[in-house]
């Protein structure tokens, strides 16, 4: 059989190099003639992983020892508080005070502030314990639940300083919130200020508002009675 004769036209296309082929064979020259710059460009990718691999580490050392330092610290308190808050106090002092200066960013650190800050509370340091509880709601404000709680225990700091117009107004924000967390506390405690204040009116419909909506609170038994006792 005669062999088939391939056409000129069709014998140039066959020569031709496909886009594909042409692409990777231009990568291949532009690899070379900066092939300098991508070594020192390749050399700087791994320096900055190694760096972050080393920020990484460091932040997560320093989380475990805040986290180490703070159980310590709450440890040594447990056993202590039960003979004298203010003896416990100043036993932790000093534990606090190296959590919050080494390790004041991390998680750790913001939870020993609140812990601390009640610490202060127990131990009658109300000005030291509205320090660290303000600081803490700065941090923890984002978080509904968490707002609630240091709102509440501010309330009950301005209320042992006798500073009741501020107090109200952090039971009033837990009040006014979407958070139904601790707003029995907060209806409770404005209830009885009001009552107190002779602003009979505002006390009573609160111990109401207690009774019917929150029917499994502690202060249920008291709001019962004092809704009708505050008109006498």
């Amino acid at each position: 059989m005669a062999n088939k004769k391939v056409s000129n036209e069709r014998r140039k296309e066959l020569e031709q190099i496909d886009p594909f082929q042409q692409s990777l064979l231009d990568a291949v020259a532009w690899a070379k003639k900066y092939r300098t710059q991508l070594s020192l460009a390749a050399g700087a990718i791994v320096i900055i992983a190694v760096v972050v691999s080393g920020i990484m580490i460091s932040f997560q050392r320093s989380e475990t020892n805040a986290a180490l330092l703070l159980n310590k610290a709450v440890m040594h308190y447990s056993k202590a508080r039960a003979d004298d808050p203010k003896k416990a106090y100043a036993a932790v002092e000093n534990d606090f005070k190296t959590i919050f200066s080494d390790y004041s960013n991390t998680k750790a650190g913001h939870r020993a502030e609140l812990k601390f800050a009640r610490i202060c509370y127990d131990a009658s340091l109300f000005d030291k314990s509205r320090k660290f509880y303000e600081k803490a709601f700065e941090t923890f404000k984002s978080d509904p639940l968490m707002k609630n709680l240091i709102l509440a225990a501010l309330g009950r700091v301005c209320i042992a300083e006798k500073d009741m117009k501020k107090a109200a107004e952090y039971f009033l924000e837990i009040d006014s919130g979407n958070t139904p967390l601790l707003k029995d506390e907060a209806e409770f405690n404005l209830a009885v200020m009001y009552e107190k204040e002779g602003k009979i009116e505002k006390s009573r419909k609160l111990y109401e508002k207690i009774v019917m909506n929150h029917t499994d609170s502690m202060y249920l038994p008291i709001a019962d009675v004092r809704k009708d006792e505050v008109i006498k």
